[in-house]
């Protein structure tokens, strides 16, 4: 069923992503610390940190093909149940096994939620209005991405570690309680081709084929090169993200770090709500031209970087590239596949950005350890170059989105 963009369902399904996306958001910078504090060691740290990302890159094509299978509240309903035991578990762990085995589940139910929902949403669009649509609903993940974090620091700060998960699972709770008041359930489109047939009163053969179960897909072959650009757009942000205050240390940078993230989630709010009206009208390739330009100009920005007004600067740069890009690319990995493959298409686009938040803090931790500081950032400008030479490879499928 097609919706307004400022229906009720729409409305509650952009609420309940900010729920989903808050929930994991405010435990990530605090994970590590609190396996820290109890006993775990320097490695384990590390490993229970990514343990949930390279969890949902691998559970990703599964929930994918389960969202065009299953309707969407089912799908939703699973994964917030799984984020809910995730969040219990991180609240009751008495070592780090139980945050191994919480971290885990949590991959488990963030790759249901995170493809189901924007499934779900893209679904109950009109097809002229997607680009804006997932604008909105990108605005509403990067909300969740800046207001979480500082939540949960704060409460921890004030309250300690367990407190805090308590905010996370209260979020993953309301997923729960928000989606049973959405009329629309997101019935696959196989479920609707069979009811109709049905009503219809069609000949059996013609049944058997609206009734034949497709085949499972790992990927949507179409949206690849989508996933590959905003691999590439991501490592440079992600790598940042991990990065950044080491780099601002070892280069003796007077800078405030600490307003970097809160800064880029602000410009990003603003430029998608402004630009959502253009994410319908623009093709792909003026998006991944300023993108380019704009996370090139934060990557020069960031080499150069002396104070905080240069730093700010490189955040306003770095949203008008990798964050303005996630929701042109989610929106395209959308029109490219058919209606019924938006679920494996959904999670086609997010096994991009898994590679992505992977290979951005691997990658730095090999340069920040094997080259000179100074060249930490040009050496991460190569990914841009990439970006458009994948689209230029890509052929005219994506040239003509």
């Amino acid at each position: 069923m097609k919706q307004n963009i400022y229906s009720k369902d729409i409305i509650l399904v952009l609420v309940t992503t900010f729920f989903y996306m808050s929930s994991p958001m405010l435990v990530t910078p605090l994970i590590t610390g609190f396996t820290e504090s109890i006993g775990a060691s320097a490695a384990v740290m590390g490993f229970v940190g990514g343990l949930m990302n390279l969890c949902s890159l691998f559970c990703r094509p599964l929930a994918g093909n389960l969202a065009d299978k299953l309707s969407k509240y089912k799908l939703s309903f699973i994964g917030a149940a799984f984020m809910t035991i995730a969040c219990i578990g991180y609240i009751l762990a008495p070592n780090e096994a139980v945050v191994v085995v919480s971290r885990i589940i949590n991959g488990v139910g963030f790759a249901c939620c995170s493809v189901c929902m924007a499934t779900w949403m893209s679904n109950m669009l009109p097809k002229d209005k997607i680009g804006s649509g997932m604008g909105f609903y990108g605005t509403m993940n990067a909300l969740a991405m800046a207001v979480a974090p500082a939540i949960g620091v704060s409460v921890y700060q004030r309250f300690g570690y367990r407190t805090a998960f308590c905010i996370a699972l209260a979020f993953s709770i309301a997923i729960i309680i928000v989606i049973q008041f959405i009329k629309d359930k997101g019935e696959p489109e196989s479920l609707q081709v069979e009811r109709k047939t049905e009503d219809a009163n069609i000949t059996s053969s013609k049944l058997y084929t609206a009734r034949k179960k497709p085949r499972l897909r790992i990927v949507e072959a179409k949206v690849l090169p989508v996933a590959f650009i905003i691999m590439l757009f991501a490592i440079p942000y992600c790598a940042t993200q991990s990065f950044l205050v080491t780099y601002a240390e070892v280069r003796g940078l007077n800078v405030t770090v600490s307003m970097f993230f809160p800064s880029y989630a602000v410009v990003l709010i603003v430029l998608r709500l402004t630009l959502r009206r253009f994410f319908d009208k623009l093709p792909f390739h003026v998006f991944l031209l300023a993108g380019c330009i704009s996370e090139l100009t934060a990557i020069v920005l960031l080499t150069v970087m002396q104070n905080n007004i240069t730093m700010l600067l490189a955040s306003v740069f770095l949203a008008g590239g990798y964050g303005v890009m996630s929701s042109v690319c989610q929106s395209t990995a959308i029109l490219l596949a058919d209606k019924e493959k938006r679920g494996i298409a959904n999670s086609t686009y997010y096994i991009g950005v898994d590679l992505g938040m992977t290979l951005g803090p691997m990658i730095g931790g090999a340069l920040y350890g094997g080259v000179d500081i100074r060249w930490f950032y040009p050496l991460l400008a190569v990914t841009m170059p990439l970006a458009g030479l994948v689209y230029l490879v890509a052929g005219k499928g994506l040239k003509g989105s």
